[in-house]
């Protein structure tokens, strides 16, 4: 029972941060500055998934791991010359599976 009411609250919650985004006034919208935050904050909050999520070792530990970081290389690479997103994720997916195959 406690996660049906943690999983309604959660929906409830998203539900109203999206409508708190709507119903902002116009001029807090136009602002340059909410603007600029509005559009770094989220490269930041992904940039620091990837990162955590291609070191991430036992348990809390940051751990290199070759062939990851060689699918995070081969990604990057993909972006840099402009591939279509789903090109880039099977590029990265394929890397990293031909290092593991390698035993890297």
């Amino acid at each position: 029972m406690t996660l049906w009411i943690a999983l309604i609250a959660t929906a409830v919650g998203c539900y109203l941060l999206k409508y708190a985004g709507l119903a902002a006034p116009r001029r807090l919208l136009d602002n340059v500055w909410l603007r600029r935050f509005a559009t770094a904050v989220p490269l930041a909050l992904l940039a620091a998934l990837i990162a955590v999520e291609a070191l991430r070792g036992e348990g809390q530990a940051l751990a290199w791991d070759t062939a990851r970081m060689g699918g995070v290389g081969a990604a990057v690479a993909a972006l840099a010359l402009r591939a279509p997103f789903l090109v880039v994720v099977l590029v990265a997916a394929g890397v990293t599976a031909g290092l593991r195959a390698l035993g890297l």
